[in-house]
């Protein structure tokens, strides 16, 4: 299957959407080609798969949806998508609980819809990642109805299976990390849901049949993985119990087996196997950034693993430069590449947690797209998309994370292009208005913001990777400064709710403002109540 090419090498300005004089000269791309490969370069774009786009009227997102709309993809300007799970699943955690991690759950297609979704990708030049699940199977999995079928049996090693269960408690709500089998009078074990019993990852067979998994989908295209809670497929062996767990904490939050570093060695070791600079892009959702940085290992673990600080952080720039700041203490004296994102599936939605305000997800648009790392876009954020409102009777997943799992509307008019049967959730508020029809014929919208953010950034190296270096400001303000060589680019972000001046030595000219119509212009030195500038050197601006 064809490789997508580097962005960088192959993508004209106007097939990426970049405006004719924020293009790369030449000159610029080959000083830079041999200091990154693609994935330091790249942006991505997470899609919720159930909740994208829907091609076949029964109100649930789908393969052939996602097909359809690959173009605003392209067009926004990011180059990679990450979909979350599409495996046959019975569905009890969205998707995080497989059956066949082989085969394509009927709700979104079939293999070929798979293939033909690689393809299409690729064709526009996009890399596509897969949500690769390694620390639990569906108790509905062919390997766990074997295994919980007798004690002898020969898969029954594959889990992790006790006489007496211990204090560890499991994530979701889900109480006991221990359910009892009636069948063989013992328990096994399931860090989330008692639909998710753990696999076993000192058995070699399971890794080999887990290597297996990988290889398959390798050999089908994908570029890479997202790793699901990477740093649980390990476990203390001797089964100690924990006070955190006795606390009530699930042990998925900080659970740090050193065996996980190794499952993960392995499977770096098999992806570095396959041309085309495959990656891996870690969930270790441990809320400590000196632990993560672990899981890079020496360059044989993980490439990026994603950084979570931002996913809890309020509006406060005391937060966000402490969480910057730590990011970068801790990640370039180890090498290991920063990875920024402000929303996912599993958390609230950014403008949501900032009080609903769509000046500070202009703000956070900005920041997210210049600091020192990969960003990582969910779905809709792009659109300034708030969470759904869901009530105790419409909730449906067992973690209550329903909010930023809202369908994306598509066009103005109801149904916002899913047309059929009503959408599996409501639509976010403000659907209509924040639509990709709608936006698409405002030059000032959040989505045309998004696109000059995302242009701005591939067209200057500073930007994509360069150097991160905090520059003096008033406490309301987060303010750095980005370069590369004699390259160079400033970043002003005002959290107040109030003009506040930041003085910066030279003459320097807004190139992209948060706020509508306020580019192009020399920077006076003021900053408008929750405001972000991204501010060029005049010196450069005739190159």
């Amino acid at each position: 299957m064809n490789r997508p090419a580097s962005p960088d090498a192959a993508t004209t300005p106007v097939a990426s959407g970049l405006a004719p004089e924020l293009a790369p000269d030449s000159a610029s791309v080959e000083a830079t080609r041999e200091e990154a490969v693609w994935w330091k370069n790249a942006v991505v774009y997470q899609i919720y798969p159930r909740s994208f786009a829907d091609a076949n009227g029964d109100g649930v997102g789908d393969l052939a949806g996602i097909c359809q709309r690959l173009d605003h993809i392209r067009a926004l300007g990011a180059d990679t998508i990450w979909l979350s799970p599409i495996f046959r699943s019975p569905m009890a955690d969205a998707g995080y609980d497989i059956s066949d991690y082989c085969d394509i759950d009927p709700v979104f297609g079939t293999l070929a819809d798979a293939d033909r979704l690689i393809a299409e990708a690729h064709a526009r030049g996009l890399r596509v990642l897969l949500d690769f699940v390694p620390n639990h199977t569906s108790d509905q999995h062919p390997w766990f109805v074997e295994s919980r079928s007798s004690r002898d049996n020969p898969k029954r090693d594959w889990y992790i299976w006790r006489d007496a269960p211990n204090d560890w408690r499991a994530a979701l709500n889900a109480g006991s990390a221990w359910t009892w089998d009636e069948t063989t009078g013992q328990y096994y074990l399931h860090l989330f849901l008692p639909q998710q019993p753990d696999l076993n990852w000192r058995n070699p067979e399971v890794v080999q049949a887990m290597h297996g998994v990988l290889r398959f989908w390798l050999d089908r295209g994908v570029d890479g993985f997202r790793i699901d809670v990477a740093h649980c497929t390990g476990k203390d062996p001797t089964f100690a119990n924990h006070p955190r767990c006795l606390a009530g904490e699930p042990l998925a939050d900080f659970n740090d087996d050193p065996y996980s570093h190794e499952v993960l060695r392995g499977i770096r070791k098999l992806i570095d196997g396959y041309p085309g600079e495959r990656v891996l892009v870690g969930e270790v959702n441990i809320r400590s950034t000196a632990t993560i940085v672990q899981y890079y290992g020496a360059g044989d673990e993980l490439h990026m693993s994603f950084n979570f600080p931002p996913l809890d952080a309020p509006w406060d720039p005391v937060v966000f430069r402490t969480c910057i700041r730590e990011v970068d203490a801790l990640l370039r004296p180890a090498q290991a590449w920063p990875t920024w994102v402000l929303s996912n599936h599993d958390n609230e939605r950014h403008r949501t947690r900032y009080g609903g305000s769509m000046r500070r997800a202009r703000a956070a648009a900005v920041m997210l797209l210049t600091l020192r790392g990969t960003p990582f876009i969910f779905q809709g954020e792009e659109l300034g998309l708030e969470d759904v409102v869901v009530t105790p009777e419409t909730r449906i997943d067992p973690g209550g994370r329903d909010g930023p799992r809202g369908p994306l509307p598509w066009d103005w008019a109801p149904p916002h292009g899913w047309q059929g049967k009503p959408t599996w959730l409501p639509f976010p508020p403000e659907a209509a208005t924040l639509s990709v029809e709608s936006q698409w014929s405002q030059p000032a919208s959040m989505l045309h913001l998004y696109r000059r953010l995302i242009a701005a950034r591939r067209a200057s190296p500073a930007l994509r990777l360069g150097d991160w270096e905090e520059l003096p400001s008033a406490p309301e303000v987060l303010a750095y400064r980005r370069r590369l060589g004699a390259e160079e680019r400033v970043v002003c972000i005002n959290f107040a709710g109030r003009p506040v001046p930041f003085t910066i030595d030279g003459d320097w000219r807004v190139e992209i403002d948060s706020m509508p119509s306020g580019a192009d212009r020399r920077f006076d030195g003021l900053l408008d109540a929750e405001q972000a500038l991204l501010l060029r050197p005049l010196k450069n601006m005739e190159n």
